[in-house]
């Protein structure tokens, strides 16, 4: 009798749990029995499996042959345990040392002629095997670059299982031809990414417009306030309202901030890299991001869409693509009601818990949110001469849509003023570059992380309201302003939090040790509006 076993990973959303793949021989009627809660596409193994075994040149044993996946508790989905499945039955076959595969995880999709196919969610798996004391990793020659980033561990890249046979038994290794024609698209990438899944989403190619050309902040016609916004929003990572006319410039904004916000951390790297691994949207032959992600979502995507869901086992949503980058949601009162307030909660936290029946999955969430939206149905409402003939009723039905709770948690709420002809004809001279901006945000921010080092906070906006009104106080009377509004019930305990941490990055990008009053008016006057005296965004000057 024979027994063997190797190691696998099962993805719960974008979290990892290493799955111990055993194979058990015994004398019978030759069958193959699966067993340990897999889904349609690893029941569909058994065949695949011995497939590519015969096609390798390796024997099938004629015996009855059990396939355990432990734990067995834990749902298993899609073709990634093959290549386990295959070195189990091997190994229990005696066609390869079971001592050798004992501590080794193998991930990849074993097509009919043997070949290793690339499988999603690599990045997360290895992080997961390396977090559970696993050192080796074998996966497809596709996806070795994105298992590498992975410190501490070994990556051995095979285009096959004859190849991956030969390594583990010390014989010559086979030179296997790679798939594909020059000069064409590998055949084999193509399960890496899902079809229609990186349409509005994901890394902000959609938002760059000709191939290798970046939008450029000084594309923007006039628009100073909300080019203030925009730089205390990247600055901070505050949410951000822009309300006005259409053809006002609200979407060249937005589209324009991914590039004034700095690069990506290692560790924001490779958080964005797992989802978007898992999400099939990773670019191939990019094994990591390196930008801040880009995600605007059509208003009418459904609830599911946006923060995650599917049938089984959820999968991220536009949230968790915009993870570390920009939320964008054009059109926002266009938006189904229900499905704006279901991101109240990543708002808050960084984070969304999706229950289902399948299970619970926690995904990462923590975006800088950008709303556009018309004032009225037809956009034409308080323009002078604009001809608008929404009634009244109509447009505070259109306005309600944003509800209260969700724009409690936005921090900026801008209105941008149609462009006037000289700004647009270029008579008041073009606005700073995008590489001028960014210069200055990476400043702001680099202040903010000395400031909050050895905390677990990188920007002002995840700083707890208790640090900002003790440890991190404003100038003495600086709030005096703010807790007026308090007091006459035009700002929430939370709003006033939130004041403090703009107020904080208005202090950072204008080189200030701590917030004055002028700092808290801003802050005030950029979250409500309301004219405090001082010219928007000074601070940012």
């Amino acid at each position: 009798m024979g027994f063997a076993r190797a190691c696998s990973v099962a993805l719960v959303g974008v979290e990892g749990v290493v799955v111990e793949v055993q194979a058990d021989l015994e004398a019978g009627v030759a069958a193959f029995t699966l067993v340990g809660l897999p889904d349609k596409s690893l029941v569909e193994s058994r065949d695949r499996v011995r497939a590519a075994v015969v096609n390798s040149g390796a024997q099938w044993p004629q015996k009855k042959l059990t396939v355990g996946l432990s734990p067995a508790s834990v749902p298993k989905a899609g073709s990634g345990f093959d290549l386990a499945v295959a070195c189990a039955v091997l190994g229990a076959a005696e066609r390869i040392d079971p001592a050798v595969i004992d501590d080794v995880v193998m991930i990849g999709e074993l097509g009919l002629d043997g070949r290793v196919r690339p499988v999603r969610g690599v990045l997360p798996a290895v992080l997961a095997a390396a977090d559970a004391g696993y050192r080796q990793v074998v996966v497809p020659e596709q996806t070795a670059g994105e298992a590498a980033l992975v410190p501490g561990v070994s990556v051995l890249g095979v285009r096959s299982l004859r190849q991956l046979i030969a390594v583990l038994c010390d014989e010559p290794v086979p030179d296997e031809r790679r798939s594909g024609e020059e000069g064409r698209p590998d055949p084999m990438l193509a399960g890496l990414m899902v079809p229609g899944a990186g349409l509005g989403t994901g890394l902000a190619r959609g938002a760059a417009g000709a191939e290798g050309v970046r939008p450029d902040l000084a594309d923007v016609a006039g628009q100073e306030p909300a080019r203030k916004a925009l730089e205390i929003a990247a600055a901070g990572g505050h949410h951000l309202l822009l309300t006005g006319p259409p053809g006002a410039g609200k979407t060249m904004l937005a589209e324009r901030l991914p590039a004034i916000l700095p690069p990506l951390t290692r560790q924001e790297s490779l958080e964005v890299t797992a989802v978007h691994s898992v999400a099939g949207i990773l670019p191939p032959g990019e094994p990591l991001v390196s930008r801040a992600p880009y995600c605007a979502p059509h208003h009418s995507a459904t609830m599911q869409s946006l923060v995650g869901g599917g049938n089984g086992l959820p999968r991220p949503g536009a949230v968790s693509l915009a993870h570390r980058g920009i939320l964008f949601l054009d059109e926002a009162p266009e938006f189904s009601v229900k499905t704006l307030d279901a991101l109240r909660q990543p708002l808050e936290s960084g984070h969304v818990v999706v229950a289902r029946s399948a299970g619970v999955v926690r995904l990462p969430a923590r975006f800088l949110m950008v709303l556009a939206a018309n004032p009225c149905p037809c956009g034409r409402h308080a323009l002078n001469g604009g001809g608008c003939e929404c009634p009244p009723s109509a447009v505070r039905r259109y306005q309600a849509r944003l509800s209260g709770p969700l724009l409690d948690r936005v921090d900026l709420r801008v209105a941008v003023e149609p462009v006037t002809r000289e700004d647009l004809m270029g008579r008041g001279g073009r606005g700073e570059t995008t590489e001028t901006v960014a210069a200055r945000v990476r400043d702001a921010r680099e202040r903010a992380a000395e400031r909050l080092a050895g905390t677990p906070w990188m920007t002002n906006s995840e700083v707890p309201g208790h640090e900002l009104r003790t440890r991190l106080a404003a100038s003495p009377g600086a709030l005096h302003a703010a807790e007026r509004d308090m007091e006459r019930g035009l700002l929430t305990a939370r709003g006033l939090d939130r004041v403090l941490r703009v107020a904080w990055t208005v202090a950072d990008l204008r080189g200030a040790d701590r917030p004055d009053a002028s700092d808290i008016a801003a802050a005030l006057e950029l979250r409500s509006g309301i004219p405090r005296g001082v010219p928007l965004g000074a601070g940012a000057a």
